[in-house]
C-alpha cells in the first residue's frame, strides 16, 4: 500500500484549478505573442560548475550542455533522467523507471555518488531528484578532476537552484498517459534588501506501465538578504519524497535476444501482491555569503562561503527478477521465458553529504596580462548507515508478469557502512596572453579518507590517499566568431580491493586511477547559427583478478583454495567526435547533436578482453529538435524531436547487441495573454509512431537486462505566468 503524503497532487491540482479557469476564460490574443526558439548557446554562459565565472558557452574551451526549463517543458520531461532525449552526448545508463537515475556521458556512467553537483557543491544523487525548483541542468563533459576530487571521467552534471527575482507568480498543471497528474507553484519576489522564492509540486504518478502508480512532492523555499553594499546572504531549503514501486527490466531468454516487437512495454515484472514502493526522500539546505572586497574596472575580488547539508532516507523494495538457477545461468532469464524471483528490501538506508567551499573568485592585472580567477578549498563529508536486507529467493517468474510467488521479507543479508571525508584545494585561472590568444589552467589537490564496515562489524576496509588532477586549455580566436582550442586534463577516480579473504591484497587501496582526456574543438557563433565540434579522447584505468599462483587472469572465479589478486590492468579508452548545431532563420530554428563514439578496452594482460566494447554504450547518436512558428497564428509553434541510436552489446564477451532504434515525438505549443497574464499551452506525443525497440540494455549486478521504448504516449500542460 502507497504511503500518504502530506501534499497529495490532487489537492494541489484541484486548488490551482479555479485560477486557471478563470484566466483561460479572460484569454485574448495578443499581435505580438512570442515565438518559440530552440534554444541557441550564443548567449548562453558557460556551467558555474566549470569554475571560470560568467563566460559565454561560445567561448569556453570546454563541452558543456546547458538544459534550462523551457526546454525541459516544450519536451515534457520531469525526470531527469529524460535528458538523453537532447544531447547526443548523453546515453542511459539503468534508467529504470520508479528508481533513481543514473546517465552516461560519452559513454561513461556518471557515478550518483562522486558525478553530481548542486550550485557548484558535491550531493549525493541516490534519490529521485526534484525539477520544480531547479532553474537549470547544467552538463560538463569529459574529465572532471579539475571540478572534482574523484569522479566518474564522462563529466559533472550540476542543479541550478531557483533564486529570487523581482515578481515571480508562475504555476502548471499537466497529465500524461495513462493518468498521471502534475501540479507545480513558483512564487516570488526581490527588493533591494530582500528577496524570497517558494516553489511547490505534487504529482500523482499513473505511467502506462502496468503496477506502477505512486506520488512525489517537493516543498522548496529561497531567500536573500542584502547585508550592506558588499554583502549578500543566501538561504534556501528542499523537501522532497516519491513513492512508486520500481520497475525491473527484461532480459535475454537463454542464448536469444528476444524481439521487442514481442514484448508488451507495459508489463511490470514487479507487480507482485506485496511490492512495496521505493520510498526516496530527501532534505536540503544550503547558506552562501558573497562579500565583495574589490569592484572596480580592472580589479574584482569576492570572498565566498558556501556550505550545504544533503539528508537522504530511502526505503529499497522490489519483487526482483534475477538469473535462471534452473539452467545455471545467473546473468540471463530462462530459454522458456521464466526466472527466478528475490524478495529484496532494505529500509531505512540514511545518507548524509556535507560540503563547505572557501573561495577568492575575481579578476586582475597583472604583469599586464589579465586574469580571471577562482581559489580556495572545498571540505567535504558523507556518512551512509544501513540496516539489514532482505534478497531471499521466493520463486520463479514468467516474462507475461503473470506469476504469483510468496513473500520473505526475512532479513539474513548484511550491508556496508561508508564513511568519506576529503579535502580539496583548487586553483583556477583564465589569462588572456593577447587579444586573441587565452590560456585556462587549473589544478585541484585532494586528500582522501574513506572507511567501511559490515552491519555486523566484520570486513572493515580503511584507507588514506592524496593525488593532484591538473588541467590546461588555449583558446585561439581566429576571427570574431571564430574559436579553436585545444585542452588537456586528468580526473581521478579511487578504489580499494574489497576485504573478502579470496583476496592476496584484501582491503588495500589501488594505486590512483587517474583518466586522461584530450579535446581539441572548434566553435563559431552568430545571430543566425551556432556550431560546435569536439574531438576527444578518453584513457581510464581498468582493474582486472589474477590468480595468485601463476598470474592469469581468473574469469571471476577466485576461491579460498584458489586466491587472486586485483590490480590495475590496462584501459577503457573512449574516442569520438562530437557536433552540436543551432540555426535560426524566420519562423524556422533547428537544434541537432551527433556523437560517434570507439570505446574500447586496451592493453589488459588478457588478450580476450583488448578489442572488446562496453556493454550499454552505443557507438553512435543523433539528437534533433525543431520548431516552426506558424505566421497565420502569432503564438502558435509546432516542435518535433527525432532520437537515433545505434546498437548496444548486452553481455561483456560481446556476443549479444541490441539493435538501433529511431523515436520521433511531436508537440504543439500556444502562448497567448490573458489580461495580465501569459498562458502557454502544450499538447504532445512522445514516440509518435509507437516504436517498438530496446532502449537500453544495463549490464548490472551481474546480470544483463533490457529496457523497451516506451509506448505512444499523449501529454497536455498548461502554464500560467504574471
Amino acid at each position: 500500500m502507497l504511503r500518504k503524503t502530506p501534499f497529495p497532487a490532487t489537492a494541489l491540482t484541484l486548488a490551482l484549478a479555479p485560477a486557471f479557469a478563470s484566466l483561460a476564460a479572460q484569454a485574448q490574443q495578443p499581435q505580438d505573442a512570442p515565438r518559440i526558439t530552440i534554444t541557441g548557446s550564443a548567449a548562453t554562459v558557460a556551467p558555474s560548475v566549470a569554475g571560470f565565472g560568467d563566460i559565454p558557452l561560445a567561448r569556453a574551451p570546454l563541452s558543456a550542455t546547458v538544459i534550462d526549463q523551457r526546454q525541459l517543458h516544450d519536451a515534457g520531461i520531469s525526470a531527469f533522467g529524460d535528458i538523453t532525449r537532447l544531447d547526443a552526448g548523453f546515453t542511459d545508463a539503468y534508467n529504470a523507471p520508479g528508481y533513481w537515475n543514473q546517465v552516461a556521458v560519452r559513454g561513461f556512467t556518471l557515478d550518483n555518488r562522486y558525478n553530481y553537483r548542486r550550485d557548484g557543491l558535491p550531493i549525493n544523487a541516490e534519490t529521485v531528484i526534484g525539477a520544480a525548483n531547479k532553474q537549470r541542468l547544467e552538463v560538463l563533459k569529459g574529465t572532471s578532476g579539475l571540478q572534482a576530487g574523484t569522479s566518474s571521467p564522462g563529466g559533472l552534471l550540476n542543479l541550478v537552484v531557483k533564486r529570487p527575482r523581482e515578481h515571480v507568480r508562475a504555476a502548471d498543471v499537466a497529465w500524461t498517459e495513462d493518468g498521471t497528474l502534475e501540479a507545480t507553484a513558483d512564487l516570488g519576489d526581490r527588493g533591494e534588501a530582500f528577496g524570497w522564492r517558494v516553489n511547490a509540486g505534487a504529482a500523482r504518478l499513473d505511467p502506462q506501465t502496468r503496477a506502477s502508480r505512486g506520488e512525489r512532492w517537493l516543498v522548496a523555499t529561497a531567500v536573500e538578504v542584502r547585508l550592506g553594499e558588499r554583502t549578500l546572504a543566501e538561504a534556501e531549503v528542499e523537501l522532497s519524497r516519491q513513492s512508486q514501486p520500481s520497475t525491473p527490466g527484461f532480459s535475454l531468454l537463454g542464448a536469444r535476444l528476444p524481439d521487442a516487437k514481442d514484448i508488451d512495454p507495459r508489463v511490470n515484472l514487479n507487480n507482485q501482491s506485496w511490492s512495496l514502493p521505493v520510498v526516496l526522500a530527501g532534505r536540503t539546505g544550503s547558506l552562501r555569503l558573497t562579500h565583495t572586497l574589490l569592484d572596480g574596472a580592472e580589479r574584482q575580488l569576492d570572498v565566498v562561503v558556501h556550505g550545504m547539508r544533503q539528508r537522504l532516507v530511502s526505503d529499497d523494495r522490489i519483487a526482483f527478477p534475477y538469473g535462471c538457477g534452473a539452467e545455471a545461468a545467473f546473468d540471463r532469464y530462462c530459454s522458456d521465458g521464466s526466472f527466478d524471483f528475490y524478495d529484496y528490501r532494505s529500509d531505512g538506508e540514511r545518507r548524509t553529504s556535507d560540503a563547505l567551499d572557501l573561495a577568492l573568485k575575481g579578476q586582475a592585472v597583472l604583469a599586464g596580462l589579465k586574469h580571471r580567477f577562482n581559489a580556495g578549498v572545498l571540505l567535504t563529508r558523507y556518512r551512509a548507515r544501513f540496516g539489514g536486507q532482505a534478497f531471499n529467493f521466493v520463486g520463479t517468474g514468467t516474462i507475461d508478469g503473470t506469476a504469483v510467488v510468496p513473500p520473505d521479507p526475512a532479513l539474513f543479508d548484511g550491508n556496508t557502512h561508508r564513511d568519506e571525508r576529503s579535502t580539496e584545494w583548487h586553483l583556477q585561472d583564465a589569462v588572456m596572453l593577447t587579444p586573441s590568444l587565452s590560456a585556462w589552467a587549473g589544478l585541484r589537490a585532494t586528500g582522501l579518507e574513506r572507511d567501511s564496515v559490515l552491519t555486523d562489524g566484520t570486513q572493515a576496509t580503511r584507507y588514506r590517499q592524496s593525488f593532484t588532477t591538473p588541467w590546461l586549455a588555449l583558446v585561439q580566436t581566429l576571427a570574431e566568431r571564430w574559436q579553436v582550442y585545444a585542452s588537456a586534463g586528468q580526473g581521478v577516480e579511487s578504489e580499494v580491493v574489497p576485504n573478502r579473504t579470496y583476496y592476496t591484497n584484501t582491503g588495500q587501496p589501488l594505486p590512483a586511477l587517474k583518466s586522461r582526456q584530450f579535446e581539441l574543438g572548434l566553435k563559431h557563433a552568430d545571430e543566425a547559427i551556432d556550431w560546435r565540434v569536439a574531438l576527444f579522447d578518453i584513457r581510464r584505468p581498468a582493474t582486472n583478478d589474477f590468480h595468485a599462483d601463476d598470474g592469469a587472469p581468473a574469469a571471476g572465479d577466485c576461491t579460498d583454495l584458489d586466491p587472486c589478486t586485483r590490480r590495475s590492468d590496462g584501459s577503457a579508452r573512449h574516442r569520438g567526435a562530437e557536433v552540436e548545431g543551432e540555426w535560426r532563420a524566420g519562423a524556422f530554428s533547428l537544434r541537432g547533436s551527433a556523437m560517434l563514439l570507439r570505446a574500447r578496452r586496451e592493453g589488459s594482460s588478457d588478450a580476450a578482453l583488448n578489442g572488446l566494447r562496453p556493454t550499454n554504450v552505443p557507438a553512435r547518436s543523433l539528437k534533433v529538435q525543431a520548431a516552426y512558428n506558424v505566421q497565420a497564428v502569432p503564438g502558435l509553434a509546432w516542435i518535433g524531436f527525432v532520437t537515433h541510436e545505434g546498437e548496444r552489446v548486452v553481455l561483456p564477451d560481446n556476443s549479444v547487441a541490441t539493435p538501433g532504434w529511431t523515436r520521433i515525438d511531436l508537440a504543439a505549443r500556444y502562448a497567448h495573454a490573458a489580461g495580465a497574464y501569459r498562458l502557454v499551452w502544450r499538447v504532445g506525443v512522445d514516440n509518435a509512431t509507437d516504436q517498438r525497440a530496446w532502449q537500453e540494455a544495463p549490464y548490472q549486478f551481474g546480470h544483463a537486462y533490457l529496457y523497451p521504448l516506451q509506448p505512444r504516449t499523449w501529454r497536455l500542460s498548461l502554464q500560467i505566468a504574471g
